[in-house]
Parts: C-alpha cells; structure tokens; sequence
C-alpha cells in the first residue's frame, strides 16, 4: 500500500515530508508515538530494579550493542560497497544508531520481556546521547585512516541526537508510566492488566501498520527508481541483521538467561535508530546523497527482516522449553 500510494500520488511524499519532529517526519512521528504508547503502559515498572541488576543481561547487551553492532556494519559495508563511499558512510551510520523505538513492538510481537526492554532501551538513548558522534568519528575517520582506507568526516549535533531520544522515548515512556500508575492506583493491578491493557494493546499494532505505510509511501521512489542501489545496500543489512540477532539469540541462551530476556536481548542489538541515521545523513550530505538513500533502505529492510526475525524467535521458543525441562 505504501509503494502504490508514493508512485501514484507523486507529491505525497513532499507533502508528509514537509513537517517535521526530531528530524522524523511528522506521519512517522505520530505513528512511532502511537506504536510505542501501549508497550510502555504493559512494562511493570516496579521490576526496573531487578532487570538493572542483570548483568547477565546488561553486560551482553552493552557489548553488541556498542562494540559487536557498529564494527559488524563497518566490516560488511567496506566487504561489500567497498568502492561507493556514499552507500557505504550511509550503512555505517545506520550501524551506529542503536534503536530505541520500533525495537519495543518486535520485542512485545514475539512474547519477550516488557520491562528488559524498557531498561534496555532507556540505556542504548543514554549511550546513544554521548557515544554516537565519537564512534562516527572513529569508524568513519580514524579506523579507516589506520588501515590505509579512504575516511570520511561527519558533524553530528549532540543536541539533536538528545532531542530524538527525548520525543521518540521520553514522551511515550513518560506516558506509559502516568497511565500504569494512575489505572493502579484507581483500579488496580487486576483490572488494569486484565481489561485496559487488551484495549490499548490493538493501538500499538495501528500504529505499526501505520508507520509502514507512511514509510513506504515517503521513500519508495527510491525502490522503484533506483532497484540495483537498494539491492546493493540490502545485501549486508540482511546480513547484520540476522547475524546480530543470531549472535544474540545465542549468548542469551548458553547464559541461561531464559526465552522473554534472550528475545529482547536479541531484538535490541539487531534493531536500528533510523530516524537518527536518516536525520544525521541528510543534514550532512543532502537529501539526494547517496548516503541520504542508504540511510532510507536501513527501516526499508529492517521491517520485513526484522518481521520475519519475529516469527523466527517463536519458532526458537521449543528451545528454551527443552532447556527448562532439563
């Protein structure tokens, strides 16, 4: 629906692009608002305190988050656009830009853990707040400089990394909370669990749906215009995508860490910010760069990859249970 609506309505794209929040498109905004609300209001935020101390969690996730992820993409985009300097700046910063968004519905899609989550995600934005331009900088500048490749140099704003946190999990987590606590407070815990959290539940799946559909409808020209570029930069985003959630399915499971944690564990370090990376390739090289388009195929894979990554970890469930029973 996406792709037919941005190919027959050619100034739809200009006219959902042309308001802004974050750097994100205002459509988008609202649907990744909306798609976030529900998960947030199901986290038991009273159990913060026992995932903090998980350091079986926490330690795993920091190190694919910030050392695995982002030397991963920089590896498969050198192996495989190598000679395009664009594409290959493009999916290095889309490696860099951990997610802190559309993370929350796959991992709520396959059963994982709400709370885990949430902590998870609420440290990837602070990480994200300070680390982001100083690993821009060493993969795009140094590193390369070290091993004799060509480098690249990138201005990122510290604010406008801060600002992308604040609107797409400060005021969804803000939300989420004030609802818990005042439906608790009110009601209680039965009734809020068993009968407000079923309502708002469907929300979170519209707000997806609604999300893709806008996605695909803002960028899809760039599919059906430029079919061999997005091929190009699709092949190692499948593969850092699957070897990201791979790696991670594996480390949770020999840690024992149980099938809800292991899923988020793996869905946090396989997903991507795209609206950051999106925003930061933009700003830097324009909208029409080639860095701009690698930017725009990050959540174009990612959805479809990642839907499918879903399914996988259901199926990966009779695992865990074996495990249990041993």
């Amino acid at each position: 629906m996406g792709l037919g609506l941005g190919r027959w309505l050619p100034g739809l794209g200009t006219a959902l692009d042309r308001v802004q929040v974050g750097g994100t498109s205002l459509p988008i905004a609202i649907g990744l608002l909306v798609m976030m609300y529900p998960v947030l209001a199901k986290v038991r935020y009273d159990d913060v305190g026992s995932v903090a101390r998980d350091r079986r969690l926490l330690v795993p996730s920091l190190i694919l988050n910030w050392v695995v992820g982002p030397l991963a993409m920089f590896l498969l985009a050198w192996a495989f656009l190598g000679a395009n300097p664009a594409y290959r700046t493009g999916l290095i910063l889309v490696g860099l830009a951990r997610c802190i968004a559309m993370v929350l519905i796959w991992n709520d899609l396959a059963c994982g853990d709400g709370t885990a989550a949430a902590v998870l995600v609420a440290l990837n934005s602070l990480f994200q707040v300070v680390a982001y331009a100083v690993l821009g900088y060493f993969y795009l500048e140094v590193l390369p400089g070290w091993l004799g490749w060509s480098t690249t140099s990138v201005h990122v704003a510290t604010g406008m990394i801060a600002r992308s946190v604040v609107i797409f999990l400060g005021i969804p987590l803000v939300a989420g909370y004030v609802t818990r606590r005042v439906g608790e407070r009110r009601r209680g815990r039965a009734w809020y669990e068993g009968r407000l959290i079923p309502r708002l539940a469907p929300l979170a799946r519209w707000g997806l749906l609604f999300t893709i559909v806008i996605l695909f409808a803002l960028q899809g020209s760039a599919i059906v215009h430029r079919p061999l570029s997005v091929l190009r930069i699709a092949a190692p985003l499948l593969i850092y995508f699957a070897l990201m959630w791979g790696v991670s399915m594996v480390v949770g499971y020999r840690s024992r860490l149980g099938y809800p944690r292991t899923v988020t564990l793996a869905f946090t370090a396989a997903g991507n910010n795209f609206e950051l990376a999106i925003a930061v390739a933009i700003g830097t090289f324009g909208a029409s760069s080639g860095e701009a388009l690698a930017g725009v195929v990050g959540p174009l894979i990612e959805v479809p990859a990642l839907i499918a990554l879903v399914y996988a970890a259901t199926w990966s469930r009779r695992w865990f249970t074996r495990e249990v029973a041993r």
